[in-house]
């Protein structure tokens, strides 16, 4: 079989390309499904390749560890999400403001980024359900995020990447994201 992947999609072929195989390749012996392995190599992305400058910066304890969220104002999962990440310590979390799921979505991200203290307001937002003012400032760093998450097919809220490049499309639970904090934490201060 040989490996075919176009628009960020995998798909096996033989080599006279005569039978199209859809779906994922199971190694039996590991229980390894190497398509899902496969496709979290492709859609890895560079930390520093994110456009950090479009973010809302929330620094807990030390920030020795570092995430990146884009997230929708009006989603549920990045609500409890944000609720439980309130707990997690040492931690920089970047907040890519990333709104695709309505046209209110929009707006409120734009009163969250015109916002004097942009955290805060994510915050209030999202943790304490409380209204934001409406904004008035530009909101191309907002229409960034969406070209580059568009560009990185990122098709749903929460999406997550960490400092390792992987990412992780939805939610996860505090401990998990407990373990991949650590162990991208770690994979990074191996590399170096």
């Amino acid at each position: 079989l040989y490996e075919v992947v176009v628009g960020g999609e995998i798909f096996y072929t033989d080599e006279k390309a005569s039978f199209l195989v859809l779906g994922s390749i199971v190694n039996l012996a590991t229980k390894e499904n190497i398509t899902e392995l496969r496709m979290r190599q492709i859609n890895r992305v560079n930390f520093a390749d994110l456009p950090l400058d479009s973010a809302i910066k929330i620094v807990r304890g030390n920030g020795s560890r570092k995430v990146a969220i884009f997230e929708d104002p009006n989603c549920g999962y990045c609500k409890r999400f944000e609720r439980d990440l309130a707990g997690v310590t040492d931690v920089t979390v970047y907040v890519f403001l990333y709104p695709i799921l309505s046209e209110g979505s929009m707006a409120k991200s734009r009163a969250v980024w015109c916002a004097p203290d942009r955290a805060k307001a994510w915050m209030d937002m999202m943790v304490r359900d409380m209204a934001v003012a409406d904004g008035t400032c530009s909101a191309a760093p907002i229409e960034k995020n969406l070209a580059f998450g568009q560009s990185k097919r990122i098709q749903g809220t929460p999406t997550i990447f960490f400092e390792d490049g992987d990412r992780v499309p939805g939610v996860m639970s505090m401990a998990d994201l407990e373990k991949k904090l650590s162990s991208a934490r770690n994979a990074k201060v191996s590399a170096k």
